[in-house]
């Protein structure tokens, strides 16, 4: 089998996981890394005997490199995918895809007229837990799914991230730091979205940091920090979306999706594994069933492994820049929602993207 040549822009916080990635996955090679901090990336490079640790300006021009796996922070995503693809790379990017859609919009145009491809976080929904619940669905155990809940419930991740500012600024807040794997789950359960409501607001307008190394520094918040919102998806199925960094505790599920015939409890979709509950209709008790595919542990860097499948076989990625777009799309449209008091109808969507075949071994993402 062919490795495909992964660059590394961006070595801060989630990009341990990522390098991880290129030792599990059968197809991937990471041949460098770049951050902004050259240490930063020299230790990355030794942690991960990453051949090289350069400059992003040698990454874009290293002729090896197919792939610019992008973990940037969210306002350099756009900035830093666009460099990719001019430079003649695909682009897996961290999520969300870009801040704006303007941003979005002109990543999906590039990588058309350059035919390249683009492909973007979270690929939490090609894990065993979530792809065993799109099998269920798929397999009509609850019937026609007619409805979802979801709720990120959380007071926010100053007491634990080590740098945790970015966090409150646009392009990030619950929804977009938390909702692309809420709404990236549904889209792969459900299918996408064409309408929205949404109602958001800011609660404490500065927050105090109480991790280290930072303990003591006070925040501006600048984005809303508590959202919900209203979807209805393509098929007619309608979805709650709650996401917060303004509570303390709750009794909610993560997400449930209701059909005709049953209910199923979904795990959470910032993880890969379970537990998949299905309480089907009269029955009297949940029933949990077990994973039927692999990757339940953490296993960031399975979307890229998939993108670099997908350019070997011509079949689309997983994973997709669209779908991408589309949960940007939706986000925004949640925001757009809450300042002009009206339903708002999406002029994104996207394709279901492909269940992933039973029987693969771990490493692997096709038959």
């Amino acid at each position: 089998m062919k490795r495909t040549k992964i660059g590394v822009i961006g070595c801060g916080n989630i990009s341990g996981i990522y390098c991880k990635a290129g030792q599990r996955f059968h197809n991937l090679e990471i041949v460098a890394c770049a951050d902004l901090d050259a240490a930063r990336a020299k230790a990355k490079a030794e942690e991960f005997k990453i051949p090289n640790a350069c400059s992003v300006s040698e990454l874009l021009q290293n002729p090896d490199i197919e792939i610019v796996l992008n973990l940037t922070i969210p306002k350099a995503h756009a900035q830093v995918t666009l460099a990719a693809l001019e430079a003649g790379k695909h682009a897996y990017t961290e999520k969300p895809l870009a801040v704006t859609r303007e941003d979005g919009h002109e990543i999906l145009r590039l990588a058309e007229r350059r035919k390249l491809r683009v492909g973007s976080a979270p690929d939490t929904f090609l894990g065993a837990g979530l792809q065993t619940c799109r099998k269920l669905i798929d397999d009509g155990w609850i019937g026609e799914p007619i409805g979802a809940t979801a709720f990120f419930m959380s007071h926010g991740p100053e007491d634990w991230h080590p740098d945790p500012e970015f966090v409150y600024q646009p392009g990030a807040g619950p929804l977009f730091d938390m909702g692309p794997y809420y709404l990236t789950a549904l889209i792969g359960l459900i299918g996408p979205v064409r309408r929205v409501s949404g109602s958001a607001r800011v609660t404490f307008p500065e927050r105090m940091i109480t991790s280290q190394p930072k303990y003591g520094t006070m925040m501006k918040v600048n984005t809303p920090t508590y959202l919900a919102g209203v979807l209805d998806f393509a098929n007619g199925a309608i979805g709650t979306l709650v996401t917060t960094f303004d509570v303390w505790s709750a009794e909610v599920p993560r997400i449930e999706i209701y059909g005709t015939a049953g209910s199923l409890s979904v795990p959470d979709p910032n993880s890969f594994g379970g537990p998949v509950r299905v309480r089907r209709a009269k029955a009297d008790h949940w029933a949990e069933l077990p994973l039927l595919f692999p990757y339940a542990e953490n296993s960031r860097g399975l979307g890229v492994a998939d993108m670099a499948s997908a350019l070997r076989s011509g079949r689309p990625n997983r994973a997709s820049g669209e779908m991408a777009y589309h949960v940007l799309d939706i986000m925004h449209a949640v925001l757009d929602a809450s300042q002009t008091g009206r339903h708002v109808q999406l002029s994104s969507t996207c394709m279901k993207p492909a269940a992933l075949p039973l029987g693969l071994r771990d490493g692997e993402v096709d038959e």
